[in-house]
C-alpha cells in the first residue's frame, strides 16, 4: 500500500474504465474532462477517494486554484494511447480568473513481466461458475461469461499496473496441461471424441470422467500443491489442431486494447510430463512423438502471428529437472524445427521452481530462434552464477525476483541490488523484471482481507500486490524509484524481523533438543501389528475410509453461522454431533470395519489445525487453486509453532462413544501442514517442520490417553515437497520422515498408527515411505492406473499394513462391485492377504452422498466376495 503524506489524498484517474491513483492536495475538487483515445471520446472523472496504489506512475505535480462553488471547466481533447503511463500536470495560479492549463503525456512502459496469474478470481468466481455448470444449474454461455469477465479483469489489472509483458492463455477451465492436450487433439479413445473443436463435454470428461468412463490421471505439478491432468500418449495417437484457445484469448485481449504474450506449454515439457496410454508399452519413448506434435505448434504460431502477436512464451519448466542427454537434445531439435515458424516473433522460454543445471542452461541459451530466457531467481539462486558467467549477449533476461509461490512481501531493496548486478551482464534494455513463476500458486488480493491483523498484513503481498512489486522494481531500475513505496516496504521488512510474535524461545529449545535421536518406535512393525490385531480383532481385508465425508450445504451453513456468531456454541456442537452420528450410523449400516467421524467440524485438513496452533495466521479469501474447481486456503506460518491445548480429542472421543467399532483419530501430519501452508522464509523449512511435529506429538499422546486406539496422521503432501533435483532428495526425505516419526514415537504397541498419501508418484520414494514406520498406510492407486502396484511386482517387500485405493473419489463415477473386486485381486497378486486394507483413494469431502453411499456399498460387497473366495480356497 502506498504511504502518502498526511496532507494528501488519493485520486482516481479513469481511462476507459481503468482506475489509477493520483496524488493531490486535499483541496482538489472533482474535475470533469473529455479525453480522446484513438479517436474515441472518453469521459474521465477525477474524484477524491481512498484507493489502493495500483502501481502506474501518474503524478499530479501542481493544482489549479478554483473556488469550490465554481463548476466551470473547459473540455479538452488530447489523443493518448490506452494504457500508457500518464502524467497529468496542472498550473497553479492564485487568480480565480486563470483558466486551467493541462498537459497529458505518455511514457514507455517499464520492462516488467508476469509469468501467469490466478484464474479462480478474487472471490472464487470461476469455482462457483464451474460447479453450477457441472450440476446443470447454469448454461455453457453463463460459464463462458464468468470466464471472459475474469480474463478481461486480469488483463486490465496488469495493464493498469504498468506491466509491459502481460500473459494470455494462462487461464484454464480446469488445467493448463489439459488445455495443451486439447490443443493437440490428444484425446484418449474412450471419450469418443468426434474430432471437431474440443468443447466442454469432452474437455470435462477427460478431467473428471463421466458416467461410463474414468477420468485421466491427475498428479502434482512439480513440487507444488497444484494438480495437472496427465496426457496419455502412444504411437497411434492422431494429433490435430483441436483447440484454438491460445489464439482466441490473444484476440480477446487485443480487442480491449491489451497486447499480450501468449503462453503455451513447450513441446518437450508436454511430452516429458506425459505417460504411455493404457495398452502401450511402459518403455515407449514419448519423445519420439515430437515430430508429430510440432506441426500443431507451427499452426498455432502461424495463427498467433497472423493475429498480431509480437511475443510468444513457451513454458519449459522440465529444464530444471535432472535430464539425460537425449532429453536435452530434444529441446535443441524442437526449437530448431520451429525456428522458421518463429521468425519475426520474440520468443521467451520460461523456466521455474528451481536452479537450472549447467548442462540445461547451456542447451537452453543455445536454442535457435529464441530471444529471451526466464529464470526463477527465488528458488534458483545458484542460477545467478550461470547468468553472470555465461549469459549470451544480445538476449533478453526475464529475471524472476518476485516470489510466485509465497505470500511474503518482496524485499525490494535486496531485489534491486540483484537486478542492478545483472545490469552489468545484460544490456539495460534487455533486462526484464518478472515473477519467479506463475502467480497461480499464491492468493489473489490482499484488498479482500480487511480483518487480517494489520502488522502481519504489512508483511504480505498476494498476486495483485506482487504485480505492483514487479512494476515498482522495473520503474526503480530506470531511475524513477518510488521512494515512499520502497520506504514502506523497508519498514515492513524491519518490523517482521524484530516482532516478538515471531519468536518463541521455548519452542526453539524444544526443537533443538530433537537432534541426536531418530525417534523410532521400540518394537518392529510385525510385532506391533500382532499386538494391535489381538486388541482390534479385525477381519482379513479390513475396510475403512480415508477421513472426510461429504460436506453438505447445510453443514457448511452451520459452520459459517457459528463463525459469524449467529448461532451459539451449544447449537453448533449439537449440529456437529448429529452429523457425526449420521456418518457413524451410515458406516455401520455399510458394515465398514474401522470408522471415521467424517470431519464435519473441519473446513480444511490444514487450516483446521493451523487455527488451533500458535504462529499461524488466516485469511478470509486467500484461496489457491489445487485442481479443477477445488481451492484451498493455506494458513500463513509467520512465527514459531506450538499447541496451546488439545485440538481433536473432544470430537474423536464423542464419535467413539457412538460405536463399538474402532474410531480413527484424524490428524494432519507435520510435513503436510508445512507443504500446504505459506511458510515463513526467515528460517529453514525443516526447523518449522520439527516445531509442528512436536505439536502433533502432543495431540497423538492425548488421543491415546483418551482411549483412541487407531490414529491416522495424514502425510498427503510428503511427496510433493520432494526437491526437483535428485541431489537434494536425501536431505529432504531424512527430515520429512523424521518429522513424521517424532509425532508417534511415544505411543504403545497396541495403538495403531495410520498415514495417508494421495496423488503423487510414490514409487521413487517407497523406501522412505517404509522408513516412516507407520503401522498402516492408505495410498492413492486407482486413478494412476495402479502404478503403485508395480513397485511391489518389482520385488519391494512391505511388511506393514497397506491400503492402495480401490476407486477414484475425484470423479462422480460410481465403480461396480466387479470392478473393485478386480482391483483388489490385482493387489492380492503382489501383496500378502494379512497386510492388505480396502479403502477409497482419498477423503470423500467433495462428493455427494448419492455417490458415496453406492460406491462404498460396492466396495464392501467386493471385499466380502473376496473374503468368501479366500476362505473357500483354503
Amino acid at each position: 500500500m502506498e504511504v502518502l503524506p498526511k496532507y494528501t489524498k488519493k485520486v482516481i484517474f479513469q481511462v476507459g474504465g481503468l482506475s489509477q491513483p493520483l496524488q493531490s492536495r486535499s483541496d482538489l475538487i472533482p474535475i470533469q474532462v473529455l479525453l480522446q483515445v484513438r479517436d474515441h471520446p472518453i469521459q474521465v472523472l477525477l474524484q477524491l477517494g481512498d484507493h489502493s496504489h495500483l502501481g502506474l506512475t501518474v503524478k499530479l505535480t501542481s493544482l489549479i486554484y478554483q473556488k469550490k462553488n465554481s463548476s466551470t471547466f473547459p473540455a479538452i481533447n488530447i489523443p493518448i494511447h490506452p494504457f500508457s503511463t500518464l502524467s497529468l500536470h496542472y498550473t497553479l495560479s492564485q487568480s480565480t480568473k486563470t483558466s486551467p492549463c493541462y498537459h497529458l503525456s505518455s511514457s514507455r512502459k517499464m520492462a516488467s513481466h508476469i509469468v501467469g496469474y490466478p484464474r479462480m478470481g478474487p472471490k472464487r468466481e470461476l469455482k462457483f461458475a464451474l460447479e453450477s455448470f457441472w450440476d446443470g444449474k447454469s448454461s455453457a454461455e453463463e460459464l463462458e461469461k464468468v470466464a471472459a469477465d475474469l480474463r478481461v479483469s486480469i488483463w486490465k489489472q496488469m495493464a493498469d499496473a504498468g506491466i509491459k509483458y502481460i500473459p494470455s492463455n494462462t487461464f484454464a477451465y480446469y488445467d493448463q496441461v489439459l488445455d495443451t492436450t486439447a490443443m493437440l487433439g490428444a484425446v484418449p479413445p474412450r471419450y469418443n471424441w468426434s474430432g471437431d473443436e474440443i468443447g466442454f463435454e469432452t474437455y470435462f470428461s477427460m478431467a473428471r470422467g463421466n458416467a461410463s468412463v474414468p477420468a485421466m490421471e491427475m498428479t502434482k505439478w512439480f513440487d507444488t500443491n497444484y494438480h495437472f491432468i496427465v496426457p496419455e500418449l502412444g504411437p497411434d495417437v492422431k494429433f490435430s489442431y483441436a483447440s484454438h484457445k491460445a489464439v482466441n484469448e490473444y484476440k480477446e485481449a487485443k480487442s480491449i486494447g491489451v497486447d499480450t504474450v501468449p503462453v503455451i506449454i513447450g513441446p518437450v515439457t508436454y511430452l516429458l510430463l506425459s505417460k504411455p496410454a493404457k495398452g502401450v508399452e511402459k518403455t515407449f519413448p514419448l519423445l519420439s512423438l515430437l515430430d508429430k506434435i510440432l506441426p500443431i505448434y507451427k499452426e498455432v504460431i502461424a495463427e498467433l502471428k497472423a493475429a498480431g502477436a509480437s511475443w510468444i512464451q513457451f513454458d519449459e519448466p522440465t529444464l530444471v529437472m535432472d535430464l539425460e542427454s537425449h532429453q536435452l537434445e530434444a529441446f535443441t531439435k524442437a526449437y530448431a524445427e520451429l525456428e522458421s515458424s518463429l521468425s519475426g516473433l520474440d520468443v521467451l522460454i520460461e523456466t521455474y521452481f528451481a536452479d537450472i543445471p549447467g548442462d540445461a542452461f547451456k542447451t537452453l541459451t543455445s536454442l535457435k530462434g529464441v530471444t529471451a530466457f526466464g529464470f526463477d531467481l527465488v528458488r534458483g539462486t545458484k542460477t545467478l552464477n550461470l547468468i553472470k558467467s555465461a549469459f549470451p549477449s544480445g538476449k533478453y533476461l526475464f529475471a524472476g525476483v518476485v516470489d510466485g509461490r509465497n505470500i511474503w512481501a518482496n524485499d525490494l531493496d535486496a531485489s534491486l541490488v540483484t537486478l542492478k548486478s545483472l545490469e552489468d551482464i545484460v544490456a539495460k534494455d534487455k533486462l526484464v523484471v518478472s515473477t519467479s513463476c506463475s502467480l497461480l500458486h499464491t492468493a489473489v488480493d490482499l484488498v479482500n482481507e480487511p480483518k487480517l491483523d494489520a502488522e502481519i498484513k504489512s508483511w504480505l503481498a498476494f498476486a495483485a500486490q506482487k504485480v505492483v512489486e514487479v512494476n515498482a522494481l522495473a520503474t526503480a531500475l530506470t531511475g524513477q524509484k518510488d521512494e515512499a513505496f520502497f520506504s514502506a516496504n523497508a519498514a515492513a521488512q524491519a518490523s517482521r524481523k524484530s516482532s516478538p510474535r515471531v519468536n518463541n524461545e521455548a519452542v526453539q529449545k524444544a526443537a533443538a533438543a530433537l537432534k541426536g535421536s531418530d525417534h523410532r518406535r521400540a518394537t518392529n512393525v510385525t510385532a506391533r501389528l500382532d499386538a494391535q490385531q489381538k486388541k482390534l480383532n479385525l477381519p482379513i481385508l479390513p475396510t475403512t475410509t480415508i477421513g472426510s465425508f461429504p460436506q453438505t450445504i447445510e453443514l457448511r451453513r452451520v459452520r459459517r453461522e457459528y463463525k459469524a456468531k449467529k448461532i451459539s456454541e451449544e447449537e453448533y456442537v449439537k449440529s456437529i454431533k448429529e452429523e457425526i452420528n449420521k456418518v457413524v450410523k451410515l458406516q455401520e449400516e455399510l458394515d465398514i470395519d474401522v470408522l471415521v467421524h467424517g470431519e464435519p467440524e473441519r473446513n480444511d485438513m490444514v487450516e483446521y489445525f493451523g487455527e488451533q496452533l500458535s504462529g499461524f495466521a488466516f485469511t478470509a479469501n486467500g484461496w489457491v487453486q489445487s485442481y479443477g474447481s477445488r481451492c484451498v486456503k493455506p494458513p500463513i506460518i509467520y512465527g514459531d509453532v506450538s499447541r496451546p491445548k488439545p485440538m481433536t480429542v473432544f470430537w474423536s472421543t464423542t464419535a467413539q462413544s457412538m460405536t463399538k467399532r474402532p474410531m480413527k483419530g484424524m490428524l494432519t501430519g507435520p510435513v503436510t501442514i508445512l507443504n500446504w501452508s505459506f511458510v515463513r522464509n526467515d528460517q529453514p523449512r525443516f526447523e518449522t517442520c520439527y516445531q509442528i511435529a512436536l505439536a502433533i506429538k502432543d495431540e497423538v499422546e492425548d488421543l491415546e490417553k483418551a482411549g483412541i486406539t487407531v490414529i491416522q496422521i495424514d502425510e498427503a503432501a510428503l511427496r510433493e515437497g520432494l526437491p526437483l533435483r535428485k541431489a537434494e532428495h536425501a536431505f529432504y526425505l531424512d527430515w520429512a520422515v523424521h518429522s513424521f516419526r517424532i509425532t508417534n514415537v511415544g505411543v504403545q504397541d497396541t495403538t495403531q498408527i495410520h498415514t495417508h498419501m494421495c496423488y503423487s508418484n510414490f514409487n521413487d520414494i517407497i523406501h522412505s515411505i517404509i522408513d516412516m514406520d507407520a503401522d498402516v498406510i492408505t495410498i492413492e492407486n486407482s486413478r494412476s492406473d495402479e502404478k503403485l502396484l508395480s513397485v511391489f511386482r518389482e520385488g519391494v517387500k512391505y511388511g506393514a499394513g497397506i491400503g492402495p485405493g480401490v476407486y477414484d473419489i475425484h470423479s462422480p463415477r460410481i465403480p461396480s462391485t466387479e470392478e473393485i473386486a478386480d482391483r483388489i485381486n490385482k493387489m492380492l497378486a503382489v501383496l500378502e492377504t494379512n497386510i492388505l486394507w480396502v479403502n477409497p483413494d482419498c477423503g470423500l469431502k467433495t462428493r455427494k452422498y448419492t455417490e458415496v453411499k453406492p460406491a462404498l456399498q460396492n466396495m464392501v460387497a467386493a471385499c466380502k466376495l473376496l473374503r468368501s473366495q479366500l476362505a473357500s480356497s483354503k
